[in-house]
């Protein structure tokens, strides 16, 4: 399949997405604050720069977009691999695999608990919520 769109407009458009601040996390910000919780964002010193982090506890939460990151689960649609540009797209996207498995193993070695949310799940605010209080009272 051909991309429909010139190779400049594609790279204009690549260029505008933003690695913070995206729907997603916006969401599970806003869950965490409303369930009384205090934390911090992209804790520089820590592996992966996790997006929400509370310090005291040695909790990290990771929003990750299912494309990027490559949600394992089959049903999510948003985790498909560009048909075009193999060559290119399945490395990238298989380092950034690996890499997020490096970083949830190097942040638990040094005692964090981390918590992955994916794009997906943020449309099921309920389960969120859910998922959300039973990692943040442990």
């Amino acid at each position: 399949m051909v991309d429909t769109i010139s190779r400049v407009r594609r790279s204009e458009n690549m260029r505008r997405i933003k690695s913070s601040g995206m729907i997603p996390e916006w969401v599970v910000r806003s869950l965490v604050h409303r369930l009384g919780y205090r934390f911090r964002l992209h804790a520089r010193e820590l592996p992966g720069k996790p997006d929400i982090v509370r310090r005291p506890h040695k909790q990290a939460i990771f929003v990750h977009g299912c494309f990027w990151h490559q949600h394992p689960k089959e049903q999510c649609l948003d985790a498909r691999l560009p048909k075009s540009n193999t060559s290119y797209w399945h490395p990238k996207l298989s380092r950034n695999v690996e890499r997020d498995k490096f970083v949830l193993s190097a942040l638990k070695k040094i005692g964090w608990r981390v918590l992955v949310i994916w794009e997906c799940e943020t449309k099921n605010i309920e389960a969120v919520e859910r998922r959300l209080c039973r990692f943040l009272k442990s």
